[in-house]
């Protein structure tokens, strides 16, 4: 049996018809372009002004961070110059001894000269050492350093082999606990008080 589908023959009506729906839908996707385009450009500015936003705070962060690592140094060098004057113009008689050298800023290095380290003081005699380490303001971690010191000293320094070592921590000012801390491990506290240095050695060990 022949199938015949029955087509309607296009008129006017409808030829315009459809090229009317078919501009519309034209216009309709240009539009939406454009607007995805529009978008698409603001989140481009946005982007843009959030990398200028994040470039300004990284620009000031590193400004602060040069300020206050400039100020710690200030800090820290004001400290060294305070407490090796005072020690240097006294008798420098310490954790019962008198010593007769002073030694600033001995650096520790390995058998391939590669810095392990720096010693800020040395006090030194005839058969003892006193290392001594300086801070602006001495806090919980610079306890372990001193006790650090002590290995590399000897490794570095093996004229002084058969010497007695003492250990101190210097400071102009000590956080909370910290000086019992350095006398529960057998290290000396040397602080400023008023015009004159005062140092706890009750608890001193040798190293």
């Amino acid at each position: 049996m022949e199938n015949k589908t029955n087509i309607p023959s296009a008129t006017a009506e409808t030829f315009w018809a459809a090229l009317h729906a078919l501009t519309e839908r034209q216009a309709e996707v240009s539009r939406q372009m454009a607007e995805t385009d529009r978008r698409m450009a603001e989140t481009d500015r946005q982007m843009a002004e959030t990398d200028r936003r994040m470039a300004e705070t990284d620009r000031q962060i590193s400004r602060l961070e040069k300020q206050t690592g400039g100020i710690a140094n200030n800090n820290g060098a004001f400290a060294e110059e305070y407490f090796i004057n005072s020690l240097r113009e006294g008798d420098k008689t310490f954790f019962g001894e008198k010593f007769d050298k002073l030694i600033k800023s001995a650096i520790i290095e390995d058998v391939n000269n590669r810095i392990k380290g720096e010693l800020d003081m040395m006090l030194v005699n005839g058969k003892s050492v006193a290392i001594i380490e300086v801070k602006f303001r001495a806090r919980d971690k610079h306890v372990d350093t001193v006790l650090k010191k002590v290995k590399p000293f000897r490794e570095r320094f093996p004229e002084y082999q058969n010497h007695k070592v003492y250990l101190g921590l210097a400071s102009m000012v000590f956080d909370e606990d910290i000086e019992d801390k350095c006398k529960e491990n057998g290290i000396a506290v040397i602080k400023q008080v008023g015009d004159t240095i005062v140092i706890h050695d009750e608890n001193l060990r040798t190293f």
